[in-house]
């Protein structure tokens, strides 16, 4: 195999990895993704699902075949199974490997013992069965490594770009930024962070971290081609983004969920720019021995900012919307002070994409085509505290039918269609609340 033009995209099955495969085929670099498909598993687990309806793996990429012309090999490979990944680097070689291959969620950290342990073995495990196959196989390889702002938690300093000069007592030096990670999940990244700067100091790796906010949205040129093609919508509190979830609040008549007191800031940024972010990085590698981070965002919002934007887009429409503060599930500054530097990756040439009333729109317009597939207690009752871990409404969900769920609600959604059955939108949202456990 030709290694000059080979991309791998791990976790390609993903929110961000599905579009950013297609992104990379279209760009024209051999693309290879990889996935073990265990995303799909944790929604069973969980009684989650995805408010768009995904397609099966093989669906997707001959749905891509068929539309572009283009080919997307596919490898169903677990990165905990080192032997299997050292052949997979072997046979490829490639040039870049983009690593979205982790469990990405705070709160399914959060759950208990055995999540918290879950998520810290099949992050860091993987992280470094990965980084033993590039030095084996790949040496000059460059790692594409999504972490998170979520490693830094909230200073109250500027948050620089993974590293910071420190003057201490008459001497100077460069040193990684202080970490303070909000979670289980997010101390995975700092140990990740921490692996892959080893092995650029030690073995000459060559990796950028991309410290990357909070993603919204759910359109790319490439999802947009096609249903098969669409990516993921998760809109339940262990999985669903905030804006995201806001949008699908507002979109079916339901009170926007504001966490504490709402003063929570984060960098945000549409999964356009994720894609953007991602194809510079990889166009302006780093040298060998180099271990470079980026934070991946372009704004900065509170909870109540964000909120407020969703209830202005609405109304700019007629329509109304309420926000309720909820007790906050999580152990977390709720008013504080956050600014973050993010430059590189506009010095790089980043154009983005800010958010605006037309987003909002598209995404409600979304989501209102889906809207029978909204679950009230999955979209408003958080399952997960950071003090007691999985709740009642976590317990209610663990372990049933997503999909016998889902079944049941494209049933009632057709009914609806040929008028048998209808009724105001508040008594449907009664009826699904009152079920045990509503739809999926």
């Amino acid at each position: 195999m030709t290694a000059s033009k080979t991309v791998i995209v791990l976790g390609a099955d993903g929110y961000i990895g599905w579009p950013m495969a297609m992104h990379l085929s279209r760009l024209g670099y051999q693309t290879v993704a990889v996935d073990n498909m265990v995303r799909r598993r944790w929604d069973e687990e969980g009684g989650t699902f995805s408010l768009l309806p995904i397609a099966s793996i093989e669906d997707r990429l001959a749905r891509w075949h068929e539309l572009t012309g283009k080919t997307i090999a596919f490898r169903d490979l677990d990165l905990c199974d080192g032997e299997a990944l050292d052949e997979l680097i072997a046979e490829w070689r490639p040039a870049a490997v983009v690593h979205f291959a982790e469990q990405r969620s705070a709160p399914f950290s959060m759950i208990d013992q055995e999540h918290a342990v879950r998520t810290q073995v099949n992050n860091i495990v993987g992280n470094l069965n990965l980084l033993f196959s590039l030095r084996k196989h790949a040496p000059d390889c460059h790692l594409i490594k999504l972490g998170s702002m979520g490693e830094y938690g909230c200073p109250n300093i500027d948050i620089e770009e993974g590293f910071i000069t420190i003057n201490h007592k008459g001497r100077s030096d460069r040193l990684p930024f202080p970490k303070t990670p909000h979670s289980f999940y997010h101390l995975s990244k700092v140990a990740d962070s921490e692996n892959i700067h080893f092995a650029c100091r030690v073995w000459g790796l060559r990796s950028t971290d991309l410290n990357q906010g909070v993603v919204y949205g759910n359109a790319t040129e490439d999802t947009a081609l096609h249903p098969d093609l669409a990516t993921r919508l998760d809109f339940d509190s262990v999985w669903g983004t905030a804006l995201n979830r806001f949008c699908v609040q507002a979109a079916t008549g339901n009170p926007i969920t504001v966490y504490g007191r709402g003063g929570q800031t984060r960098g945000y940024l549409d999964v356009r720019d994720t894609m953007a972010c991602i194809t510079l990085a990889l166009e302006n590698p780093p040298t060998a021995g180099e271990y470079r981070v980026f934070n991946q965002f372009t704004e900065q919002f509170t909870l109540n900012q964000l909120a407020d934007i969703v209830v202005a887009a609405r109304k700019a429409h007629g329509f109304e919307s309420e926000v309720v503060h909820l007790e906050n599930p999580r152990v977390e500054m709720e008013e504080h002070y956050y600014n973050a530097t993010h430059s590189s990756l506009l010095d790089l040439g980043l154009q983005p994409h800010y958010l605006a009333n037309t987003l909002v729109d598209s995404m409600v317009s979304l989501v209102q085509q889906h809207a029978d597939r909204v679950d009230p207690v999955l979209l408003e009752r958080p399952s997960v505290t950071w003090k007691g871990g999985g709740n009642e409404y976590w317990k209610q969900y663990a372990g049933t039918s997503a999909q016998s769920r889902l079944r049941e609600a494209d049933a009632k959604m057709v009914q609806r269609a040929l008028g048998a059955g209808a009724g105001s939108a508040a008594a449907h949202r009664e009826e699904s609340a009152a079920g045990a456990g509503g739809r999926s």
